[in-house]
């Protein structure tokens, strides 16, 4: 909520060509306790004012000679790009009210003036200003911490891909269905998985020349959301050979701690043999 001592601190501007007028309003205003009233009888110097100070309110008489209220408006949108023009008409012609919420006004005052009538428009419209203020400047901090925090991420992933990749031969994530969701390297051609497929499908797995008992117990680890670091397995070439990796993996819950996957690194180890269990 807005508070009181901000409405009588929100800065208001008097645009009338009528010195009695911009007296009594300047009046009014000042016995109802607001701080930073200014006025001006020139209706050409408004926006000008109006970019230098950002009034909260402006209370502008509709007929004056050269420039009229309306023809102001047109300049104030020129400055207020988004939209809200901060303007209270001041009008003794019913005819013009309709005219100017058309043309931009938020609300208006008749002549002659109703003191109750004034204050309180004045009041419910400062309130307003100020609330749609308070949000947009919430909207743009909160959309410059976005943008903070995706540059943040941005950055933090791409420095996680670098040092996994220098640290392994490849990363790779999979989902609850142990389908590969993501992988970075050369997993694809080297182990022939396909992304999307179940790391335990057969077609991946068996008929490959992979080691059925490491399969199992990789499986178990799985089964059990269990973290394994290191894990030995390799698999039979079609020519004879044999080759060896390591892979390590982490099980991933989301907030409501439900599992949602695996993700882990894994290289293949050349020249060394592994303590694997025998095909």
């Amino acid at each position: 909520m807005i508070s009181a001592t901000e409405i009588l601190n929100a800065n208001v501007l008097i645009v009338d060509d009528q010195p009695s007028n911009v007296l009594l309003l300047e009046e009014i205003l000042r016995e109802a306790g607001y701080t930073r009233v200014s006025s001006t009888m020139d209706p050409h110097a408004v926006a000008a004012l109006h970019r230098q100070n950002r009034y909260d309110l402006i209370l502008l008489d509709l007929q004056m000679p050269g420039m009229d209220g309306f023809q102001v408006m047109e300049n104030l949108k020129a400055i207020e790009t988004e939209g809200y023009i901060p303007v209270l008409v001041i009008t003794a012609q019913p005819a013009h009210k309709l005219q100017a919420l058309q043309a931009g006004a938020k609300d208006f005052v008749s002549k002659p003036f109703d003191l109750t009538e004034v204050k309180t428009r004045i009041h419910n419209m400062l309130e307003v200003r100020l609330l749609h203020r308070r949000l947009d400047n919430y909207n743009k901090v909160l959309e410059q911490t976005v943008q903070e925090r995706t540059a943040e991420l941005r950055i933090s992933e791409a420095r996680f891909r670098a040092l996994t990749e220098l640290a392994s031969d490849w990363y790779w994530e999979s989902d609850e269905h142990q389908r590969v969701t993501k992988v970075s390297g050369p997993i694809l051609d080297m182990l022939g998985i396909q992304l999307g497929a179940s790391i335990d499908e057969a077609r991946v797995l068996q008929g490959s020349g992979w080691n059925e008992a490491e399969r199992a117990e990789l499986q178990a680890n799985i089964k059990a959301r269990r973290p394994f670091i290191d894990f030995p397995f390799s698999r039979l070439n079609p020519d004879g050979s044999r080759q060896y990796f390591r892979a390590s993996g982490e099980p991933i819950f989301d907030q409501s701690c439900r599992f949602i996957g695996y993700r882990g690194i894994g290289v293949e180890v050349v020249g060394v043999m592994l303590s694997a269990v025998p095909a």
